[in-house]
């Protein structure tokens, strides 16, 4: 992808996937809060911010109502997701400043689907692939995720279910198995009337890696896209991520790092 194509690309998921984005499951709402976009959801759900039109003197007065805002609704933590290219150009620090702690930075990655698509889908031998449709899959899915990542996900789990029991076009999600083990998981999020398929998760224990699974659930989940007449899937790609994303074809769009409120919580 080229550098036009990788501005237009960002510009399209500034548009789409946060101006003017779309709840992460019913159970969530999404409004306009002036020059801020936030989604509110249940203590399970994803709360925080997913858009600001922000400059320096109207950032630290923002920041403080979004503290009010979700402080006042009772919310254990919300998130703040600042990307790279978003003003004023010491948004971190006034995040920092109000309290909110910075996690690790991700790296905002998209791929073009009609190429992903074409990657090779044949799994590693002792692999089969299993589709999540139910309770019994997303707890498989969930077992990966605690013994890949070393933590539990409960938020991940409830949005999963939320999404097959009320939203099942909305998500795609499969886990590798080696036999009866659960080696690998990985889930895609689609939203009506976007160009960006979101991959998420993306596991493999430890034992397993580096056999090609990652590029196999990458491929599986492309293929759907494709089927969907989607043109972009997008990760927000870890520092163990990003290298095999860029062998495979994507692009960066930017950085992301989400700040967390309250510091209590991190």
């Amino acid at each position: 992808m080229d550098l036009d194509e990788l501005a237009k690309a960002r510009a399209a998921y500034d548009a789409e996937m946060r101006r003017d984005a779309q709840p992460d499951s019913a159970r969530a709402r999404v409004e306009r809060a002036g020059p801020v976009v936030r989604q509110t959801a249940s203590a399970l759900g994803w709360n925080g911010v997913v858009w600001s039109d922000l400059d320096a003197g109207t950032a630290d007065a923002e920041i403080a109502a979004q503290v009010a805002y979700f402080s006042g609704r009772g919310a254990s933590e919300f998130e703040w997701k600042l990307y790279g290219h978003d003003g004023p150009a010491d948004l971190g620090d006034r995040l920092r400043a109000a309290g909110l702690v910075p996690e690790p930075p991700e790296t905002l990655m998209v791929g073009r689907v009609s190429e992903l698509a074409g990657l090779p889908v044949e799994p590693p031998e002792g692999i089969a692939l299993r589709v999540v449709t139910d309770e019994a899959g997303v707890d498989l899915m969930m077992e990966v995720h605690a013994r890949a990542f070393g933590t539990g996900r409960p938020r991940i789990r409830e949005l999963m279910l939320d999404l097959l029991r009320e939203e099942p076009d909305s998500i795609a999600a499969v886990v590798a198995m080696a036999g009866d083990t659960p080696v690998s998981a990985a889930r895609m999020e689609m939203r009506p009337g976007t160009s960006f398929a979101g991959l998420w998760g993306g596991g493999t224990v430890s034992e397993w890696r580096g056999r090609g699974i990652y590029r196999l659930l990458v491929a599986h989940r492309a293929r759907i896209a494709a089927e969907l007449g989607i043109p972009y899937l997008q990760v927000d790609a870890s520092a163990d991520s990003r290298p095999i994303l860029e062998r495979l074809g994507f692009g960066v769009l930017g950085v992301t790092v989400p700040y967390i409120w309250p510091r209590t919580q991190v």
